[in-house]
């Protein structure tokens, strides 16, 4: 698939070497994602406070509540991009297992490998995507395993998410070359 807005490649002009440079960790190249995100450089600059904050110790969520509400709710959108590269980054790092993988990207939260905490929090990113909140079946179990805290930021993650999968997707952001694909996992 042709990306239909071209990642920026270097020579950057200075004000995009900078901004992506705020974007990425010290030392790393800049991904896809973020070299078509500063084709809008005002945008890009937006995504330092929110991705940031999604992606800091602020966030009340742990980093494996985290990492499932993000892979989850890529993988409901059907973004390879976004799905593969937290997969690559993060999955071995809040000890998802193949079967967690897996499970993420085409099972359910009702499969064996989920403990009641991950499955109700999976249960709520498919309510969100499904209908766009969560009913009264659900709540109260979302209640037993999280603050309000808590909620609102998986409510916000999950919906910073979809932005982003939008983004990428319509755009044909390409995979990175590193990155795993939703395909990869197909039974």
């Amino acid at each position: 698939m042709t990306p239909r807005i071209e990642p920026l490649s270097e020579p950057y002009p200075p004000e995009v070497a900078e901004r992506l440079a705020t974007l990425m960790p010290p030392g790393q190249e800049p991904i896809r994602l973020f070299r078509t995100f500063v084709r809008n450089l005002p945008m890009a600059a937006g995504l330092n406070a929110w991705g940031r904050y999604y992606l800091s110790r602020q966030l009340s969520l742990s980093v494996r509540d985290r990492e499932l509400v993000i892979d989850r709710t890529t993988a409901r959108c059907g973004c390879d991009y976004e799905w593969g590269v937290h997969i690559a980054c993060y999955a071995d790092r809040v000890g998802l297992t193949r079967a967690q993988v897996r499970s993420i990207a085409h099972g359910s939260p009702s499969d064996p490998c989920w403990t009641t905490h991950d499955a109700v929090l999976l249960e709520a990113v498919d309510a969100l995507h499904d209908s766009a909140t969560i009913d009264d079946q659900l709540w109260p179990r979302l209640v037993a395993e999280f603050t309000h805290a808590q909620l609102l930021d998986l409510f916000l993650l999950a919906g910073w998410y979809h932005a982003i999968s939008f983004a990428a997707n319509a755009a044909r952001v390409e995979p990175e070359d590193w990155a795993p694909r939703l395909a990869d996992l197909l039974p």
